[in-house]
């Protein structure tokens, strides 16, 4: 295999893209036919997040907020033309300072008006989709939490789930915003807990769309998943 350092001057370049999907590697979605990770011998790694980015019809709001309201640095601009497929907008995107070199970033399509589907819904469905910004002490949570109010800021009630502590607002485009503290580091545990209880889901999934149907409820998981610690417990070390 040739090192990858020899490659680096040899990269295809992303304005070579004919159309969307080329541009965005975009594929159909489906997972069969894929080579698994402990085939090829390679095993990749992330370093953390670099940058969230989300694109933005409110352009003096949103830099009104997160710097001037939440006072988080603008710590950088790209202006440019559309690149890439026909029809890209020229744009702009901008980057606010997260901490430890995380930033929240925002396209601006020029000369364009929001798609209905982009407009923000009262739904589960749609928070689902967020970025948990982290702090490092339960002191610092609540000065945001008191902080935010006091400058206006609607914010929810301290959740606790689990391992982490958090607060939810959201920004003047209606996304959702949550500032989380890490209860504890995971352990062992979790990790079994965690492959245990996706292995059942996935079993259970995978049983009820062979049946045209959906899962009921979090409870068909959960009795699979008793069946699986019984086995993991009865497993010899």
């Amino acid at each position: 295999m040739t090192d990858t350092t020899d490659r680096l001057g040899t990269r295809e370049d992303a304005s070579s893209a004919k159309t969307f999907n080329e541009a965005y590697g975009i594929s159909d979605g489906a997972v069969a036919g894929l080579r698994h990770a402990s085939l090829d011998g390679v095993q990749l790694s992330l370093n953390g997040v670099d940058h969230t980015a989300r694109p933005t019809w409110k352009l003096n709001e949103t830099v009104e907020f997160y710097r001037d309201i939440l006072g988080l640095p603008l710590v950088h601009a790209i202006s440019a033309r559309g690149w890439g497929p026909p029809g890209h907008h020229d744009f702009l995107h901008f980057f606010f300072d997260a901490g430890k070199g995380a930033t929240i970033a925002f396209f601006y399509y020029i000369g364009s008006q929001r798609p209905e589907k982009y407009v923000p819904e009262e739904h589960h469905f749609y928070f689902a989709t967020h970025t948990a910004w982290a702090v490092e002490t339960e002191a610092q949570l609540i000065q945001w939490k008191e902080t935010l109010e006091a400058r206006g800021i609607k914010v929810s009630p301290y959740t606790k789930h689990e391992i982490l502590e958090s607060i939810y607002f959201t920004d003047p485009n209606g996304y959702p915003v949550e500032v989380t503290l890490r209860l504890r580091e995971t352990e062992v545990i979790d990790e079994v807990d965690a492959r245990l209880t996706i292995q059942a889901a996935m079993e259970t999934e995978a049983e009820a769309r062979a049946e045209n149907r959906l899962l009921a409820d979090i409870d068909t998981i959960w009795r699979r998943k008793a069946k699986l610690v019984d086995a993991y417990k009865g497993a010899p070390a």
